[in-house]
């Protein structure tokens, strides 16, 4: 039997609980300062850009947390998602390993952000906002909260990184349509995007630059808040419904993972799959390889400094202790917009230097072609950011085949690509080159880092 399986639960099975993995930390993450002070920071100063229940989630110790039903009513739409065994794909690679697959491309925005979008949207409603702004680099969080914003009656104001905003016109026509305003940042609307056009008048932007765009904007209203989709600790805990609903799906197929593998940016789609799972590993339960997977041109946990950091450019954010190239770092304007960031979750940071996470990077030419060739053996294109993760698996999978020892993949395919099909024509017509960040430049925004202990 060569067919591609597909295991389906129904919407009674959606998770009513997210999974807080800071109460099964084995040692607890460090605190987060406040940018001017560099104190630990208050409730009451976050909520100049947060709503109060998510600065709640935010520092949580609870394991579980429950899903307001309003949000479970709305995730309802497309949750939960289906799980597929990717037989196909095994017997292209010839190999022994079994692959199973987690698609996320099934949401109205075509990818894993609607998850967090929604729940976010819903707190802000609750709590009298009628504007959220954002950043977005590929423009998959900015699709899923312009979503998001449609559905509670939000005002959604979202920077996107200009390279990709030039690169995906469509993402902006997704979001336009559901009512968002999308501006290119760097921009002339804030004085930080001013700031950076004045020193780099062709600059392509980063999301960290995005983000204090979008930051500056939130802090000047009572009625606006900012909304980031990626990172902090309560938008990998909206994620976790991935990682439970897998769970789940994974008895259904009698299976229990090797290795558990997503691509990593900010970190918000690997944590979905894998943290579940590595909570499970830190309870007593199974041992499993977790693979997070990032552009070679934006290496943080390959190549960054586990320190304090700010999240943008213009340091108006709080600091993390997180992996990190230096907050000042521009990638380089690789496809992959959702991976351009300069900083990792503090939570995978955390379990990346406790050894729980192996990091690994690859160039996008070669995650170009693993995402074809699973295109062409599962009938889905996969986004660049994805592809990250499917390189790593047909990796995998080929050392199965070489060494004969048959081990259970599980990965995320967070999203589709049907709005980066200019990425594909490039590739496919050779434009599309492997880029290399300048190793001077991390230099540079490494030593800037800020003095902490």
């Amino acid at each position: 039997m060569n067919e591609t399986v597909k295991y389906l639960l129904d919407e009674q099975h959606l998770p009513r609980f997210w999974y807080n993995i800071n109460a099964d930390l084995p040692q607890p993450l460090d605190q987060i300062l406040h940018p001017g002070t560099q104190q630990p920071i208050t409730a009451d100063e976050l909520e100049v850009i947060f709503p109060r229940a998510v600065i709640e989630q935010e520092v949580s110790t609870e394991r579980e947390i429950e899903i307001p039903q309003p949000v479970r009513e709305v995730l309802r739409q497309w949750r939960p998602s289906p799980l597929y065994r990717a037989r196909r794909l095994e017997k292209a690679l010839n190999t022994p390993a079994k692959i199973f697959y987690k698609y996320e491309g099934v949401s109205p925005a075509g990818s894993h952000k609607a998850n967090t979008a929604i729940a976010q949207a819903f707190y802000n409603k609750a709590e009298g906002v009628k504007r959220i702004t954002t950043e977005t680099g590929a423009g998959q969080w900015g699709s899923s909260l312009a979503l998001a914003g449609s559905m509670f009656g939000l005002e959604i104001l979202v920077y996107m990184v200009k390279v990709s905003f030039n690169q995906k016109p469509y993402r902006r026509a997704f979001m336009e349509t559901f009512g968002a305003q999308c501006i290119a940042s760097p921009s002339d609307t804030t004085a930080s995007g001013r700031a950076i056009l004045a020193e780099h008048p062709d600059s392509s932007g980063s999301l960290g630059i995005a983000i204090s765009e979008a930051v500056e904007l939130a802090a000047q209203r009572d009625d606006t808040k900012y909304a980031l989709g990626s990172v902090l600790n309560h938008v990998l805990l909206h994620q976790t419904v991935i990682g439970l609903e897998a769970q789940k799906q994974m008895e259904m197929a009698d299976a229990y993972p090797d290795m558990v593998i997503g691509c990593t940016g900010g970190g918000s789609n690997f944590a979905g799959i894998a943290f579940p799972y590595i909570g499970e590993q830190m309870r007593g339960g199974h041992t499993i390889q977790s693979i997070a997977v990032e552009p070679s041109a934006c290496p943080t946990l390959t190549k960054g400094r586990f320190a304090y950091d700010f999240g943008d450019t213009a340091h108006l954010t709080p600091l993390c202790k997180m992996y990190t190239l230096g907050s000042t770092f521009v990638p380089p304007g690789f496809h992959a917009g959702g991976l351009r960031y300069h900083g990792m979750a503090p939570q995978i940071s955390h379990l990346a230097a406790l050894g729980y996470i192996d990091p690994r990077s690859y160039n996008q030419l070669e995650c170009f072609a693993a995402g074809i060739q699973f295109a062409k053996a599962e009938g889905i294109i996969p986004a660049p950011e994805a592809n990250h993760a499917v390189r790593a698996v047909i990796d995998e999978a080929e050392k199965c085949r070489e060494s004969g020892e048959s081990k259970t993949i599980l990965f995320n395919l967070s999203g589709h690509g049907h709005f980066d099909m200019q990425a594909y024509t490039d590739y496919l017509g050779g434009k599309l080159k492997d880029l290399d960040y300048a190793e001077n430049e991390v230099a540079m925004a490494l030593a800037g880092l800020p003095a902490i202990g």
